[in-house]
């Protein structure tokens, strides 16, 4: 099944200039699972999940078929990550959608780009591969409701870009997900303990601060430097 959703992905995903400037670490050995544990804070999902799967913004293969056809290699600059980021993105989606038609649940875990180096290392990456989406793979245990949603209205623009009114748009994501905080005792618990008083504050005092983000781009950035995406 997983072969089936994979190459269905890998087929039916657009690449860009059809490079597929990407690859795809399947984690199912319970060593390198506890390995990646950790490095993705902790989060259960990891370990309990028969596989987890990895996205890798990929050019080694690329430079290295250049090289042996004596071609110009232009593919060690920041331009070239995004393009790589972009492609193992979008077929980690296209990967994701094939999964859930089979019945299977997935849960994706940002930790992947956030300890892109340490996980590069844990997972023997080459230069010029970068790890970028990671998800959890298998049969889920329960069935959550869908999370909430910023209206359709706040995220689509006609034309030109249009200046949202934010309060009115982020109105209904404040009351359901404080609502969501305040019914599980464990995310309750971490929110009255931080003394925040709404959804906007948990986002960037809790979850997201100024401290984590400057620490996780120099780590990013750091990585890329390494698997020599910033030498042009």
């Amino acid at each position: 099944m997983l072969d089936r959703i994979l190459e269905g992905a890998i087929r039916g995903t657009s690449s860009s200039g059809n490079m597929q400037a990407f690859s795809i670490i399947v984690t199912t050995d319970p060593a390198l699972k506890q390995a990646l544990y950790p490095l993705h804070f902790e989060q259960d999902m990891v370990l309990e999940a028969p596989a987890f799967v990895t996205f890798c913004a990929d050019f080694h293969r690329m430079r290295r078929w250049l090289e042996a056809s004596d071609a110009p290699d232009n593919f060690d600059n920041l331009m070239s990550f995004m393009i790589g980021a972009i492609d193992a993105i979008l077929v980690a989606q296209s990967a994701a959608l094939a999964a859930e038609q089979e019945g299977l649940g997935l849960c994706f875990l940002g930790t992947t780009l956030a300890n892109c180096a340490a996980i590069s290392e844990v997972l023997q990456l080459p230069a010029n591969v970068v790890p970028v989406v990671g998800f959890s793979l298998g049969y889920a245990a329960e069935a959550p409701g869908p999370r909430d949603r910023l209206p359709t209205h706040g995220l689509v623009h006609r034309n030109v870009y249009q200046a949202p009114d934010v309060r009115e748009i982020y109105e209904a994501r404040q009351s359901r997900g404080w609502a969501r905080y305040m019914q599980d005792d464990q995310l309750r618990a971490m929110v009255e303990a931080s003394g925040v008083q709404n959804l906007a504050q948990l986002y960037t005092t809790v979850k997201y601060t100024r401290e984590s983000h400057q620490a996780y781009s120099a780590t990013i950035l750091d990585c890329l430097e390494r698997q020599n995406f910033l030498a042009g």
